[in-house]
């Protein structure tokens, strides 16, 4: 990705949820949030197919509408729509990571 384009996207619904509209929209309104421009939507295809568009590099970022979407072999960078418009550290495939300590000032 050149940093003067926009990261493409693409959304994936798994083929055992429905009714997709909600879920559709949500994704479709966290892509516009995000300004990504968009590939496509994927309904049909398995996980496995995803995830080969990442690793050749046709896609940027998948987006999920729920957290529940996500495969557990996922690798990133895929964000949940429902998380809101930013990508969250809890997307990595090690889990959530916690938030960064600072050390006391010394003066």
């Amino acid at each position: 990705m050149s940093s003067l384009s926009r990261p493409v996207a693409a959304i994936w619904i798994p083929s055992h949820v429905g009714p997709i509209e909600p879920h559709l929209m949500a994704c479709l309104d966290h892509t516009r949030r995000c300004r990504y421009d968009l590939l496509g939507i994927v309904t049909t295809a398995p996980w496995g197919e995803v995830r080969q568009m990442m690793l050749d590099g046709t896609v940027d970022v998948v987006v999920v509408a729920e957290r529940g979407h996500l495969p557990p072999d996922r690798t990133p960078r895929i964000e949940v729509a429902a998380r809101g418009a930013h990508p969250s550290p809890a997307s990595s495939p090690r889990g959530p990571v916690p938030p960064r300590r600072r050390r006391p000032r010394r003066d």
